[in-house]
């Protein structure tokens, strides 16, 4: 995920990379022997150079205006606090503290005003710095058309998804595990799509946040693809929309006028048989949610829905919620 955000941010027109961290193994390489490096583009050379540094506030630069953080959680929860009592601003796509009432989980184009929690967040917590946290890479696919249809009342949704290798990490799956085959369970992963969305489409108050009244159920699978999370998912609403009303609620789903946000921000398909993700994963360059397969049901609405997990799902959605942060004015 590290090599994402270094990918992503090469060309910037805000953000320029200062400094990278790692753990002790690796403080005093150049980044470049440190990561070796297995995204598909070539190594930013001026981030090749940069000598990796220890994850502590005293071994980075103090003029830095915005930390990214893809810290396994673990880690993350002890170590992101100190950056924040030091002053630092992270938006960080760890899992820890999603889901604490004094962190904003913000998708930007679907509850950027969760934002305000960052005054209750320090009001707490007595720090200068700010956390914003970004949710799954599972979640995340599923949230923007979700909120599209809120319109209509919300009240259950009921979701399976079809998860890339990706998702684990680079050596989360092995070959002899996932090829022929489909491993119907991820630890954790349904618990954070069933609790992070209801969140996300929440409303932020003078406390944190308002969870969403919605009753939401998540099956998580696992499947031989590289990358892009396809997820089947059933929603039942107070009203009845017609199936075009709700193909036109996806295609007018808001956007923001931010750099890495896609425009629009769900593409619709009315090919039954898209989304795919070897072929529809890099829609709006992997930064958009593609929908299809919209059908009546017994109860509501199925869809299908497709991003790029390790993009959209991940280091994207961190840097996006670092231009909201930006551009809003809290760095």
């Amino acid at each position: 995920m590290g090599q994402r955000f270094v990918q992503l941010l090469d060309g910037h027109p805000d953000f320029e990379v200062a400094a990278v961290t790692a753990s002790e193994d690796s403080v005093g390489e150049d980044y470049r022997t440190a990561a070796k490096w297995r995204v598909d583009t070539p190594i930013p050379e001026d981030v090749a150079e940069l000598t990796v540094r220890a994850t502590e506030p005293d071994a980075v630069p103090d003029d830095l205006d915005l930390l990214f953080s893809s810290l396994p959680s673990g880690v993350a929860e002890r170590v992101e606090p100190a950056f924040l009592e030091a002053g630092y601003v992270v938006s960080s796509n760890s899992s820890n503290a999603r889901l604490d009432d004094d962190v904003p989980l913000v998708i930007p184009e679907v509850n950027p005003g969760h934002l305000e929690v960052i005054d209750v967040q320090r009001e707490n917590r007595g720090w200068d710095g700010a956390l914003i946290k970004n949710p799954n890479c599972s979640t995340i696919t599923m949230v923007p058309p979700l909120a599209a249809l809120d319109q209509f009342g919300l009240e259950r949704v009921q979701v399976a998804t079809l998860q890339a290798v990706s998702g684990a990490g680079y050596s989360g799956v092995t070959s002899m595990e996932i090829i022929d085959n489909a491993i119907p369970h991820i630890a954790g992963e349904e618990e954070k799509m069933e609790t992070e969305s209801r969140k996300l489409l929440g409303a932020a108050t003078a406390e944190g946040v308002d969870w969403h009244g919605a009753e939401v159920t998540a099956s998580c699978n696992r499947i031989p693809t590289i990358d892009g999370h396809l997820e089947n998912v059933f929603v039942e609403l107070a009203e009845e929309p017609s199936l075009e009303a709700v193909a036109e609620a996806f295609r007018e789903a808001e956007t923001q006028d931010l750099p890495s946000a896609p425009d629009p921000l769900i593409h619709v398909f009315e090919d039954s048989f898209r989304p795919q993700p070897r072929l529809d994963r890099t829609v709006g360059d992997g930064m958009a949610i593609a929908v299809g397969g919209i059908q009546e049901t017994a109860a509501g609405i199925q869809f299908n829905v497709l991003a790029h997990n390790t993009i959209r799902g991940a280091a994207g959605a961190s840097i996006l919620n670092g231009e909201l942060l930006s551009r809003e004015g809290w760095i």
